[in-house]
């Protein structure tokens, strides 16, 4: 694994990262309340008495949140604890309208776990998991809509969320990119959280420290808030250590604080002090039972889960004969994953992940459509595989095809028919059309007699070029070699 180091004039210095990454978990209503969880709606149209923090309004458990976060932890290779509790967390933001958010604190409901990143020079790293606690999520202040007044919607105020919280294992931006799309792709699978960090349903809090290279202390770290993409993650761990060693070269001190990163800038900026455990002044949660689960339930869980990225990944290589790189590109999106395997399904598994990660993304891209969107099926697609290697049409053929069908979404096998573009396999046919072509070149022949042999690639794609490009290249080039060597 190759190392991350910031050298500068006066050393060398290593980063160390950990990330708390908070994930809106997916459910019909809210983690204490009864209201709905959809996307978009306008302001404050899904707010229930107990989002609101209206007295007297007790909060109730969803159930379907809780088996969510089981699922991820069981995802993730942690342990499930069968005991955890709540606590509040008392703060004030005008977004809380409770005052405080009912949380998880000494007793999470999932423990230690695990995930294995692929590293761009073929290296693996394993990311150790401290714990997954569930919480409700505060609404959202709007300060751009009027110049002297900020706007509070609290549709999202109440939204399970589960926060992920990393060890300190990240020692460079790649390896918490890396985690984060695997992260990402895990709770995709599961149907956990749909990962969508523009929307806010995925956000990541950022703790960067740094210290001299090969020493084991750890310094003063701080954390940047709420970074909604993996690209930005990986800059503000970047700019942030830079900023860090630059004060240490100064002869400063780094105070522990909450920071915000600027994607305009790439710097960050000081929000916060940062606030220590008893600030928050956190107690049991008196409105919640403590949450206790059984192995029947637990087992119960086990049971739905999905084959993940990394199994799918394992067995695209063993099975199907994929490149490591082509089987971890198709298993990040589980939707990608599931319209390779319908294309594949009892075909050449490695000729249709060609054209998909081709011509078939290249499509996508320049017709800036998602792959729910496409105008070509899987069904489609294997079927113009299947047509290549029972060579009813060759690979040139089978390009033009591809277009016709990305514009008309038209079966493949009816576009050969109506165009006539079979190939031409008749060796008859095809010997006319050599004939043709030897009598028509003399110079040609006799420099190939002469000893330029490699005159009959040449040679061959004069023969597919009068037959535009139906005649067989295995059949011409046997043809050819043998009329051009007589």
């Amino acid at each position: 694994m190759s190392e991350y180091i910031i050298t500068t004039e006066k050393g060398k210095w290593e980063v160390i990262c950990g990330l708390e990454i908070h994930c809106q978990i997916i459910s019909n209503s809210k983690m204490y309340s009864g209201a709905s969880t959809v996307f978009g709606a306008d302001p404050n149209e899904h707010v229930s008495f107990v989002d609101a923090g209206m007295p007297g309004m007790l909060p109730t458990l969803n159930k379907q949140c809780v088996h969510q976060a089981v699922k991820t932890g069981l995802g993730l290779n942690a342990k499930i604890n069968k005991y955890s509790a709540f606590s509040r967390k008392n703060y004030f933001y005008a977004d809380l309208p409770q005052g405080y958010q009912i949380t998880q604190f000494q007793y999470p409901l999932v423990g230690e776990g695990k995930v294995v990143v692929d590293l761009s020079d073929g290296t693996t790293k394993e990311i150790g998991i401290e714990r997954i606690h569930i919480e409700q999520d505060a609404g959202k202040s709007i300060h751009d809509l009027d110049p002297k007044r900020s706007f509070i919607d609290l549709n999202r105020a109440g939204v399970g969320l589960m926060e992920i919280v990393t060890k300190p294992d990240f020692r460079s931006p790649e390896e918490a990119g890396e985690f984060l799309k695997k992260l990402r792709s895990i709770v995709r699978y599961l149907g956990t959280c749909d990962g969508n960090m523009d929307e806010g349903s995925m956000r990541c809090d950022v703790n960067v420290s740094v210290r001299p290279y090969g020493s084991n202390e750890l310094r003063t770290r701080c954390e940047m808030k709420n970074v909604n993409s993996v690209k930005f993650v990986m800059q503000a761990i970047e700019n942030e250590a830079k900023r860090h060693i630059e004060v240490y070269e100064s002869g400063g001190q780094i105070a522990q604080e909450t920071r915000q990163f600027d994607p305009v800038t790439g710097q960050t900026k000081v929000m916060r002090k940062k606030e220590y455990a008893h600030d928050y002044r956190y107690f049991p949660e008196p409105d919640l039972l403590p949450l206790v689960l059984t192995d029947e339930y637990i087992d119960s869980v086990k049971k739905e889960m999905c084959e993940l990225p990394d199994a799918k990944k394992a067995r695209y290589v063993e099975q199907l004969g994929l490149t490591p790189y082509d089987a971890k590109v198709i298993c990040e999106n589980k939707e990608i994953a599931d319209f390779f395997e319908t294309a594949a399904q009892g075909r050449d598994a490695k000729k249709v992940a060609n054209w998909l990660m081709g011509d078939f993304f290249a499509m996508l891209k320049e017709k800036h459509l998602e792959l729910k969107d496409s105008p070509i099926s899987a069904e489609h697609l294997g079927k113009l595989v299947d047509l290549i290697c029972k060579e009813v049409i060759s690979g040139k053929i089978a390009k033009d095809v591809f277009v016709i069908m990305a514009d008309t979404g038209k079966d493949p096998e009816q576009i050969v028919e109506e165009k006539g573009l079979k190939q031409v396999t008749d060796t008859g046919a095809i010997e006319a059309i050599i004939d043709g072509v030897i009598a028509s070149n003399p110079d040609n022949l006799a420099a190939y007699k002469g000893g330029k042999t490699n005159l009959l690639g040449w040679f061959v794609g004069q023969v597919i070029k009068q037959s535009q490009g139906k005649a067989n290249p295995a059949i011409v080039n046997k043809l050819l070699k043998e009329k051009l060597d007589k």
